[in-house]
């Protein structure tokens, strides 16, 4: 009897093994798209029923990765959002993990507020995630970013803070933990994009036919996101731990990161629609669409709103 059922068991087991659905997640390298990386090295995936595989990738090549089938999902809003517009990628927004952008705006220890930038040279590949945002955060302080600052072409990470530090440029923008690093080289940060407005940045993005075809797919790996950032916001410790390993990082700045980081992710996968539009007006000016674009273009809510329901989350 007791060996029957070992027998049976392990027949149990491996059926469950083999009924998970494998799925291929692409994302870009920085930390604002943490929350599926938590996902599955914490088991939330897992439990959803799927053996993920993880994989870092830029936002061009992921928009043919998702066009021909070879990964199911992208986090990262940008790069898709240019090709939805210009009806190069028939794919769509179907959650939204980080509703805010995890940029900073860093300066020369002399400028002590936005303000102070006037007439200055700020640092930016042209187009890009940070570009953008910067103007973003110009404007809200009051000033023309194309008459009040000259804008130049420059690369980020470690070039930018010596630029910076050698009077090259005045400020730039650049995504957490860039900040800790620059307080050590006693650089000011100017101001945070997310307490200023809502960018959403980073979520879950879908090609059509698998919104047609497998939304109780997409309804599981938005459980799973949502499920990884209330994890994010009620464990501290275990977050940090994930965050080490997944960016190599040493404590002291994985600690660092979460400090930075955390808040702005959500814990119901809600999509701002001011921050979409937002969003949808920036990259229209960088593709040079000039047409009106409809929020249903770009984003998919319908599975979305299934999962709140379903988990008692009220949308405002």
């Amino acid at each position: 009897m007791r060996k029957a059922f070992g027998v049976l068991l392990v027949f149990l087991l491996q059926t469950q093994v083999q009924a998970a659905d494998k799925i291929r997640i692409g994302m870009p390298a920085d930390a604002g798209h943490f929350t599926l990386s938590l996902a599955q090295k914490r088991g939330f995936l897992r439990e959803e029923g799927f053996e993920a595989e993880i994989i870092t990738i830029t936002g061009p090549v992921a928009n043919v990765a998702l066009a021909s089938g070879d990964i199911d999902y992208y986090t990262g809003f940008g790069s898709a959002m240019r090709a939805m517009l210009q009806g190069q990628l028939p794919t769509r927004i179907v959650a939204c993990f980080r509703p805010v952008a995890h940029f900073v705006l860093l300066s020369r220890p002399e400028l002590k507020t936005v303000k102070d930038l006037k007439g200055k040279t700020i640092g930016a590949a042209p187009g890009s995630a940070p570009d953008l945002v910067a103007r973003l955060i110009i404007k809200h302080f009051g000033m023309d970013p194309d008459k009040d600052l000259k804008f130049i072409a420059s690369p980020g990470g470690e070039t930018a803070l010596m630029r910076m530090s050698q009077g090259q440029i005045d400020a730039q923008v650049m995504p957490v933990p860039w900040d800790y690093r620059s307080r050590k080289l006693g650089l000011t940060i100017l101001a945070r994009a997310e307490d200023l407005f809502s960018y959403p940045i980073s979520g879950l993005i879908a090609h059509n036919r698998k919104i047609k075809e497998r939304p109780d797919e997409i309804r599981r790996a938005i459980r799973a996101g949502i499920k990884a950032n209330r994890y994010m916001r009620s464990n501290r410790d275990g977050t940090i731990e994930v965050l080490m390993s997944t960016y190599r990082l040493d404590k002291e700045t994985a600690t660092a990161l979460y400090g930075s980081l955390v808040k702005g992710f959500n814990d119901d996968g809600n999509l701002p629609e001011d921050g979409l539009r937002r969003l949808i007006e920036d990259t229209k000016s960088v593709t040079k669409v000039d047409r009106e674009v409809a929020l249903s273009e770009v984003a998919d809510l319908s599975v979305l709103r299934e999962v709140q329901r379903e988990l008692g989350i009220k949308v405002k």
